[in-house]
C-alpha cells in the first residue's frame, strides 16, 4: 500500500513521515503543502491512502477530499475534534488528532490496509441474494454464506458497499447502506450515522457523540441522537440530560 501526505505545517509533515515509516511499510510517495498540489500529483499516480490535514489555505482538507478517486482512501489528521463526523459523511478510513499517538496511527493503516484486502476480493461479486428472520443470506464465489443477525455488531458503509462486521469475520458487498438497512431487523439494528447501522445487542457503553463496542467506536450522527438516545435507552433518558 503507498500513500501521500497533505498538510501545510512542515513540522506536522515531518513527524507524520516518521510515525509512519515507523508503524508500517506504507510507501511513502510524497507529502504536500496544499491540496491543489496534491490533486496534480493524484492526476498522474495511483495513489492508495492520503494523510490528510482539515484547516489548510486556499482549499480545505474537507473541500479536497471530495475530488479524490473513489479508490482513494483517506485518513484525516487534524487538530480540530468538531470535524470528526463530518469525515464519516466523507467514507473516511479514520479520524486521528493532533498529537498523533502512534498506536491509533498503527490502528488507522491497519484498518486501511483490511479495507483495500477487502476490496481486492472484488466485492461486486458479493450480492445479498435474501434475508428470513433470522439470517441473511449472501452468495460469494459461487458459495451462499448464511450471515445469523444475532452474530452482525455492526455494519459500516463505504462508498458503494457494505462491510458487515460479525463476531468472527468481515464481509463487504456491493449495497448502500440504506438499501441494506431495510433487509435486517428494525428492533436489532439501529442506524447511529451515515457510515453506521449497529447491533443494539452488542453495545457496551455510550457518550453524547460516541458508541462503544469493544474496541471499536462508532460516531452518533446529529440527526440521529434523539432516535437512538430514545430507542436504546428506552425513553429513561431525556433529550434535556443529552444536551439535545
Amino acid at each position: 500500500m503507498n500513500c501521500i501526505i497533505v498538510d501545510d505545517e512542515p513540522l506536522a509533515r515531518a513527524e507524520m513521515t516518521a510515525l509512519i515509516k515507523e508503524v508500517s511499510d506504507t510507501e511513502i510517495l510524497g507529502d504536500f503543502s496544499n491540496a491543489p498540489m496534491a490533486l496534480e500529483f493524484l492526476r498522474s499516480n495511483q495513489v492508495d491512502l492520503v494523510f490528510l490535514d482539515i484547516e489548510m489555505p486556499m482549499v480545505t482538507g474537507l473541500e479536497f477530499a471530495t475530488e479524490l478517486p473513489e479508490s482513494t482512501m483517506i485518513i484525516f489528521s487534524t487538530a480540530y475534534p468538531q470535524y470528526a463526523l463530518k469525515s464519516y459523511e466523507l467514507d473516511a478510513i479514520d479520524y486521528l488528532l493532533k498529537p498523533i499517538d502512534k498506536s491509533r496511527l498503527s490502528k488507522a493503516i491497519r484498518k486501511a490496509e483490511a479495507y483495500q484486502g477487502l476490496l481486492s476480493d472484488h466485492p461486486e461479486k458479493n450480492t445479498v441474494e435474501g434475508s428470513t428472520a433470522d439470517f441473511l443470506l449472501i452468495k460469494s464465489d459461487r458459495r451462499f454464506h448464511r450471515i445469523k443477525f444475532v452474530d452482525i455488531r455492526f455494519i459500516e458503509g463505504l462508498k458503494d458497499y457494505v462491510v458487515i462486521h460479525t463476531t468472527n469475520q468481515k464481509l463487504i458487498t456491493a449495497m448502500n447502506l440504506k438499501t441494506f438497512h431495510q433487509k435486517i431487523p428494525a428492533d436489532s439494528f439501529l442506524r447511529v450515522s451515515k457510515s453506521y447501522i449497529v447491533n443494539k445487542n452488542f453495545i457496551e457503553s455510550f457518550d453524547h457523540h460516541t458508541i462503544y463496542l469493544g474496541e471499536n467506536e462508532l460516531p452518533i450522527g446529529e440527526v440521529y441522537k434523539k432516535e437512538f438516545f430514545a430507542l436504546y435507552s428506552g425513553g429513561t433518558i431525556s433529550p434535556d440530560v443529552i444536551g439535545l
